[in-house]
């Protein structure tokens, strides 16, 4: 707990609650629910679906295997065919293993007195146990630089807080190039013959790898030149131990495309540092993207058009080089705002409705934006796992706060159920994607559709997101739903996120925001973040046709899963 005194000094739970929850302007009284039509053809297919959102990741890399870390990530294990991802920083920093804010180590690497390489898995093998063990696979990132082979140890960190000076800024020892370019390009063998023996050839082969994060801004303190010459190295270890390993990167902050146009002429047909030869290796091609949310006038306001404008001008880099478009491209953090430990007013949005809506708008239209530049779309990681003995409902961005699932957490399980083919759906209150990337959703609503058929079944997630977190109209929904086949019945069972359903936050706010709750509290905040469940009903069908009607709060996500009845 103490970790996180001097961010709370800052800025009070107590007042960041009343930042999110209430506003200092005039109460502003929700006009009356407005109407929005939905069609769904389920005898139109558009394609498969690809679960891009089954990607997640975090900084704090020991929170791994420990009770929370380890209870969310037994929360994602996948349940059909489609592999969960984690990507998570410092496998290769040094330090004993202490969990920190921010921070992760596995002291994987030392020298001994003449200088010769020291290798201890012990902590690593750890970590990717749990991953390995609960059918999860590593977006396996080589990073950050051991103490022992960084050209600035004198400045390397020691379990770090982040209110440390100049933490994680420009000067730390773990952001600095090797000294010995051959013993980093070891270091990256020996650990991948290592995973290749503990987990097996076809598990690692499963895998993606990856070299450094950010590469572009602080997290590297060499040139560009010198990132790529690391890549190189790092590149030929993995490969040297596993040829078939799928490497890609370079994971940049944001598009910067003079700086990622070099990157990706280098391992074209540039000359290989390592081996002398043509190239590197880029099976896949990896980005971030992030929103800019503020806050304005006592309220948050996110930046949804932020978010998608950088996704948009990454996949047009990629689809303007012929040699690239046809490259599964991962966007690597993508998130309504960077720095998930960081607690702040803006980020008041996380524990509540406000990040799920964001959540099913955002990324549901991160697959037409591929598919507009024609972009292999392979996946896109949400940096929001959990915070170990942070205070409840922190304001950090997490899936769950000491084990009780937010908002947020319960849209992945929606996501999880969109599998099967893409069906043609419309929304006559879905603002277009050209829209929302040049204003956001800051005047009208956006009430948005995306629609499935998994067997005889058709799955409809419906959203209702508004950039800014004030009170509005309601929409009352009518959907429109032409199936593929006969019957005179269909059933609807219905899961909703919205203020009154998943949303623990305002269960605990009424209690008064117990700091630790009794046992009951317990069992009610428990109850209240449950995955929302609606009472099954049924509807007519007559002509292969049904409508069915449901109304969505703003801040809300519903999925409508209809099955027809003989």
């Amino acid at each position: 707990m103490k970790e996180y005194t001097a961010l709370f000094e800052k800025l009070p739970l107590s007042r960041l609650l009343l930042a999110i929850l209430f506003t200092p302007l005039p109460a502003l009284l929700a006009e009356d629910a407005f109407p929005v039509n939905v069609t769904v053809d389920a005898t139109q297919p558009i394609g498969a679906v690809k679960p891009i959102w089954n990607w997640f990741g975090y900084d704090e890399v020991n929170y791994t295997y420990l009770p929370n870390g380890s209870r969310v990530l037994a929360s994602l294990k996948p349940t059909g065919d489609n592999p969960v991802y984690i990507r998570a920083h410092h496998m290769f920093t040094s330090g004993d293993g202490s969990p920190a804010l921010k921070w992760g180590s596995t002291g994987m690497y030392r020298e001994d007195a003449q200088g010769h390489p020291v290798y201890d898995f012990t902590v690593a093998d750890r970590i990717v146990d749990t991953w390995v063990k609960l059918g999860l696979k590593p977006l396996m990132q080589m990073g950050f630089m051991p103490e022992a082979l960084s050209v600035k140890p004198a400045g390397y960190p020691k379990n770090p807080k982040p209110t440390d000076a100049n933490w994680p800024g420009p000067g730390c020892g773990f952001s600095y190039p090797p000294k010995d370019y051959q013993k980093w390009g070891d270091l990256c063998y020996v650990w991948t013959k290592h995973c290749v023996e503990r987990y097996g050839r076809t598990e690692a082969a499963s895998w993606r790898w990856q070299v450094w994060n950010e590469p572009n801004n602080f997290y590297w303190q060499g040139s560009a030149d010198e990132f790529i010459k690391l890549y190189d190295f790092a590149t030929d270890g993995i490969r040297r131990a596993l040829p078939e390993a799928v490497i890609g990167g370079p994971h940049s902050a944001g598009i910067d495309a003079a700086w990622m146009s070099n990157f990706f002429k280098h391992c074209l047909e540039g000359t290989n540092h390592a081996t002398g030869g043509k190239g590197a290796p880029l099976d896949f091609i990896a980005f971030h993207a992030k929103g800019a949310p503020t806050f304005v006038d006592g309220h948050v306001q996110m930046g949804i058009g932020t978010q998608l404008g950088v996704l948009e001008s990454g996949f047009r880099l990629v689809a303007d080089k012929p040699a690239l478009k046809n490259k599964p491209v991962i966007i690597g953090e993508s998130d309504p705002d960077g720095g998930a430990a960081v607690i702040s007013e803006k980020f008041g949005y996380r524990n509540t409705p406000l990040f799920a809506s964001y959540t099913a708008a955002v990324f549901l239209r991160k697959t037409d934006l591929a598919a507009r530049h024609g972009i292999n779309l392979d996946g896109a990681v949400t940096w929001s796992f959990v915070f170990e003995n942070a205070p409840l409902f922190s304001g950090q961005r997490q899936l769950s706060t000491r084990d009780i699932d937010l908002p947020v957490r319960h849209v992945f399980r929606m996501f999880d159920r969109l599998r099967g083919e893409r069906i043609a759906a419309s929304s006559d209150a879905q603002l277009g994607l050209d829209e929302v990337i040049a204003k956001g959703v800051r005047e009208k609503p956006d009430v948005g559709v995306f629609a499935v058929r998994d067997g005889a079944a058709i799955k409809v997630m419906l959203w209702h997101y508004h950039d800014i977190d004030l009170p509005g109209s309601a929409a009352d929904v009518t959907l429109s739903l032409r199936l593929p086949t006969g019957g005179k019945r269909a059933q609807i069972d219905e899961f909703r996120v919205d203020g009154d359903h998943g949303n623990p936050l305002a269960v605990w706010t009424r209690m008064g925001s117990p700091a630790e709750p009794s046992v009951q509290q317990r069992k009610d905040l428990t109850a209240a973040a449950e995955f929302p469940v609606m009472p099954q009903r049924e509807v007519p069908v007559a002509g292969g046709k049904l409508t069915t009607t449901t109304q969505l709060p703003r801040q809300s996500v519903v999925l409508l899963v209809i099955t027809p009845r003989s």
